[in-house]
């Protein structure tokens, strides 16, 4: 039995160049989900991250914590992680609730939410990575 191809050879290749290179997009446009410390911070540019008192913080899944006290305000850096999409500038930052985390100072470690109830865990995000206290919140999960 043949398999007819109403494109021709030529067709054929240039559907298969046009599919593997979508598959190449495709795979650059994901996240590996995990920082390799435990973190589960997105690996794009413009990763969950969010600034307080002059220290940068980034996301942490999988960990049982307690909220504590509100302290402030936390802002979303903007970002840009197009720069060559005609737009002059990057989109504007966001703005969010810090709460304190219990057990933790916040040079080490903030919740992020618009509730208590809806915080998230963000670890300070240092060159070395997590902070031990933070590493010990993971082992403890």
């Amino acid at each position: 039995m043949r398999v007819a191809f109403p494109v021709g050879r030529a067709g054929v290749v240039r559907i298969l160049l046009v599919s593997a290179v979508a598959m190449v997009g495709a795979a650059g446009c994901t996240s590996s989900g995990s920082s390799g410390d435990g973190g589960g911070d997105a690996a794009g540019s413009c990763a969950v991250r969010w600034t307080y008192e002059g220290h940068n913080y980034r996301s942490i899944s999988n960990v049982d914590f307690q909220v504590g006290e509100k302290l402030g305000t936390v802002g979303k850096p903007s970002c840009d992680d197009t720069p060559s999409d005609g737009e002059d500038e990057p989109a504007p930052a966001d703005k969010s609730t810090a709460y304190a985390v219990e057990g933790l100072d916040t040079d080490v470690a903030i919740a992020v939410g618009d509730t208590p109830e809806k915080a998230s865990l963000f670890a300070l995000d240092a060159d070395g990575g997590l902070p031990p206290e933070v590493k010990e919140l993971l082992d403890g999960s």
